[in-house]
């Protein structure tokens, strides 16, 4: 399922219900008068979220109500694609920004919110600007950035790092210098899921934001030819490489599969040092780690610096947040609903708290205040990540196309695995740009 699996069931472990549709399928564009409808994910902890958010909207404004559709993950995904291809899409889309919805761009079936926002200024200042990238195409907004924020930490054991007598890495090269001295402990020094591949993307996106910031990648999701040759490329390959080769990830991590979330279990139980993953595994390791959490045997970090490197450490990768678009094909009652539900609901003190008490931290602004009880450190370390991140780049699997992003994965699993030398993964991946 590539970062739908991954960084994308930030949104979607939740996503992933048990069953299919649990309402009538509408269509959007022929909905009476002004009512609307909304086609989401089903399954905890984010249905009965999103249904709450109608139910409040549908309350308040009962002469043009918004009629809701939840679909599995994998399942919406085809209905989405296959529905606003006949034009018998939804209102109001979700999705996940990036490479899908530069698709719908690209087949003119959404709306062009840039006006909108700019003339709802007040709508727009209630959500992190980082999460305003992966609803941006070509410069213009096309989608609003909703529901919760996501980036990608280095996550440590505590404990096992007293154990070995060692601090936490500041830079790249301590990442390096760590190594032999957990392996002499018998130690990982890193967990990894490489059997998923989108685990072993995550190490490549930010070794390359920090080496050369987000240039290079935005030419690769802009369409440019050759983008992937730039010199920082084969740096980052090569860095990568070097920390294969000096044994920086547990035996068999190619076999390792993150849905099983055994690579977390490494971690938790100290077979592990470290490990790059999302927001979620907290959530993961609190479930299933026994007292690990709870102790303070688990802490987190934004990626560090490399050494020369051009990229700020600031910045972030993972997922800005989730998104929802507006139909072209709708009507303009229905679009003028739309608008007032995403202009209101979905803005309101409700939906912040919904997500909160959830575990995890809203695109909102000013959720600081809500963060309590036992998570609430981690939930303010995640908001000031995203916050002050000068750049919260979207996953690659879900910045480019499936096409491009198959290709992607398939060679950053032969990248670790030693079977591609960082030339050639350049190579092969030109040959997707724009596709």
């Amino acid at each position: 399922m590539g970062l739908a699996a991954g960084t994308a069931s930030a949104a979607a472990l939740a996503a992933c219900g048990s069953s299919g549709p649990s309402e009538k399928t509408d269509n959007g564009g022929a909905a009476a008068g002004g009512a609307a409808t909304y086609w989401s994910l089903s399954g905890e902890p984010g249905e009965p979220i999103r249904k709450a958010a109608v139910d409040r909207f549908n309350a308040a404004n009962p002469s043009t109500k918004i009629t809701p559709t939840f679909f599995q993950n994998d399942a919406y995904k085809q209905k989405i694609k296959t529905s606003l291809g006949a034009g018998e899409g939804p209102t109001l889309i979700w999705g996940w920004g990036g490479g899908g919805l530069k698709e719908y761009v690209g087949s003119n079936q959404v709306e062009d919110l840039t006006d909108w926002f700019a003339q709802n200024a007040a709508v727009k200042d209630k959500i992190l600007p980082s999460s305003f990238g992966a609803a941006t195409v070509n410069g213009k907004i096309y989608a609003m950035p909703i529901e919760t924020v996501q980036p990608i930490v280095l996550y440590y054991n505590k404990k096992v790092f007293e154990k070995v007598g060692v601090q936490p890495p500041k830079s790249w090269g301590e990442i390096m210098a760590l190594v032999p001295k957990f392996n002499a402990a018998k130690i990982a020094p890193f967990s990894l899921g490489g059997q998923s591949r989108w685990t072993n993307m995550m190490w490549l996106e930010f070794l390359l934001d920090r080496t050369a910031g987000p240039e290079v990648f935005d030419a690769v999701f802009a369409g440019e030819a050759n983008a992937w040759s730039n010199p920082a490329v084969l740096d980052m390959l090569t860095k990568i490489q070097d920390l294969v080769k000096a044994n920086g990830f547990q035996k068999g991590f190619s076999s390792t599969t993150a849905d099983s979330n055994a690579d977390q279990a490494l971690l938790y139980t100290g077979k592990a040092a470290m490990m790059v993953h999302g927001a979620w595994s907290y959530g993961i390791q609190k479930a299933d780690g026994g007292d690990f959490v709870k102790s303070g045997g688990l802490g987190w970090m934004n990626f560090p610096p490399v050494e020369g490197g051009k990229g700020d450490p600031s910045s972030t990768v993972g997922n800005p947040g989730q998104y929802v678009s507006i139909s072209s094909k709708a009507t303009a009652e229905a679009k003028e609903t739309a608008k007032k539900f995403l202009s209101t609901t979905m803005v309101d003190e409700e939906e912040k708290a919904g997500w909160v008490k959830s575990g995890g931290v809203p695109v909102l602004k000013g959720s600081e205040s809500l963060f309590t009880g036992e998570d609430a450190q981690f939930q303010k370390d995640m908001s000031t990540i995203a916050a002050n991140a000068k750049v919260f780049a979207q996953s690659w699997d879900q910045a480019l196309s499936p096409t491009a992003a198959e290709t992607l994965l398939d060679n950053i699993a032969k990248l670790f695995q030693l079977q591609v030398t960082p030339q050639q993964w350049v190579d092969a991946m030109n040959g997707v740009i724009g596709k």
